[in-house]
């Protein structure tokens, strides 16, 4: 059985964590916005937590934006939860006091993850509920929308770019000097720091744990255009978490007292060779999964310095050649408008009204929308299709598996 250590989410102030928690402590004591981009599994949401306990109450308000629903209701109870108020009774009563709850709770600084999933709707309500904090309360709020993006790209940048004054408003809102930031993952030297932190985490497991002589050929697994994509040559937490937990968790179930270079090897082709590889389970099922590491070489160890060391050229166009093809599939991969975008709903308009529920299912796809009657009929808004598949919980109009429209919850 394995040790609960291994199981055991760590946070390591890691040079991404310093940078990153440096712009949302400027931003925070400035009351300025900006959009922070980083690569996913670089160690955001882990860096945002630790900020929030260090800030203690709720000075400092981090909420996840919502998925599967663009309403901005949806959005306004994320606050409500982060704030512990509980959430009853309509909208339209609830939505006018959320400034006021954010100013009697001394909130100074929200801050967004998963930005890249915000909806205009989303978008509308930040501007409102901040510009209300300003006019009425005299209470300004700093912002940070964080976003998982690889390369130049800048979520939501389409958006902020729209002619509407709205628009031209919440840009002008943004820092002048640094609206939209990128904040880059690990170079080799710091790849080197961590491991020497993981060094005294699990040298309680094992006890001649010595990570940081592998730092160069860990860095060189780790920036394989798989790993890094956009070769920037920088090395995510989550991906060194991965080959250094998975590799020191197979020596310590066989009793080692150290890390050998194979383990690290074949926890690196789990991340690279078997990256989208379906494994087959058979037989006596995962205990046998630890034996997979057994199979592979140990890297060339030959007295060399091993920060010198490097993947042969071989392997690296082995791997190259092997992925390949899952490259070329999220290249041709698009999602248009779902076919039930601007189509009428069959519901009576007094069952709907009486109702007093406003939200209505896509019976092709399942995403929710918050609908009104417009010249006596209801139209379901232009949407794309459903991202994720996760239950819905809410009470909503549904026609899925039935030959009629009813009020559903759960």
């Amino acid at each position: 059985m394995t040790h609960p250590l291994f199981k055991k989410e760590i946070f390591v102030e890691t040079a991404f964590a310093r940078r990153f928690q440096k712009m949302l402590q400027d931003a925070w004591d400035n009351r300025s916005w900006h959009l922070l981009v980083a690569d996913p599994g670089a160690g955001k949401t882990m860096s945002i937590r630790d900020l929030q306990k260090r800030a203690g109450g709720r000075s400092v308000l981090a909420v996840v934006a919502p998925k599967n629903n663009d309403d901005e209701q949806a959005f306004g109870d994320q606050f409500l939860a982060a704030l512990g108020l509980p959430i009853r009774g309509h909208w339209s009563t609830r939505k006018p006091k959320l400034m006021g709850h954010l100013h009697q709770y001394g909130t100074e600084f929200l801050i967004v993850d998963d930005a890249h999933d915000l909806s205009l709707e989303h978008l509308m309500l930040l501007k409102e509920v901040t510009d209300q904090g300003r006019l009425q309360y005299d209470h300004p709020l700093g912002l940070c929308l964080v976003a998982a993006g690889r390369g130049d790209t800048i979520p939501l940048k389409e958006t902020f770019d729209l002619p509407d004054p709205t628009w031209l408003q919440f840009r002008r809102r943004f820092d002048k000097l640094a609206p939209f930031c990128r904040v880059a993952s690990h170079t080799s030297e710091e790849v080197r720091d961590i491991l020497a932190t993981l060094e005294q985490e699990y040298r309680p497991l094992l006890p001649q744990l010595r990570l940081s002589q592998w730092t160069g050929t860990i860095y060189t697994w780790l920036t394989h255009p798989v790993l890094d994509p956009t070769r920037s040559g920088r090395v995510t937490m989550d991906n060194l978490m991965k080959l250094v937990v998975t590799a020191l968790e197979w020596s310590y179930l066989d009793g080692e007292t150290d890390v050998a270079p194979s383990r690290l090897k074949s926890a690196a082709e789990l991340l690279v060779l078997r990256h989208d590889t379906l494994k087959l389970i058979d037989g006596a099922g995962p205990t046998t999964l630890a034996q997979d590491q057994t199979s592979a070489e140990e890297p060339g160890v030959n007295g060399k310095e091993p920060e010198r060391q490097t993947a042969p050229e071989k392997e690296q166009q082995n791997m190259t050649k092997t992925v390949e093809p899952a490259k070329e599939q999220v290249q041709t991969n698009t999602s248009p408008n779902c076919t039930f975008s601007g189509e009428q709903v069959p519901i009576d308009l007094k069952r709907f009204t009486d109702s007093g529920i406003n939200l209505v299912e896509c019976p092709r796809c399942g995403r929710m929308r918050s609908l009104s009657p417009s010249k006596g009929v209801l139209r379901f808004k232009a949407h794309t299709p459903r991202k994720q598949q996760t239950p819905l919980t809410e009470k909503r109009w549904s026609a899925t598996g039935k030959t009629d429209w009813s009020v559903v919850e759960g």
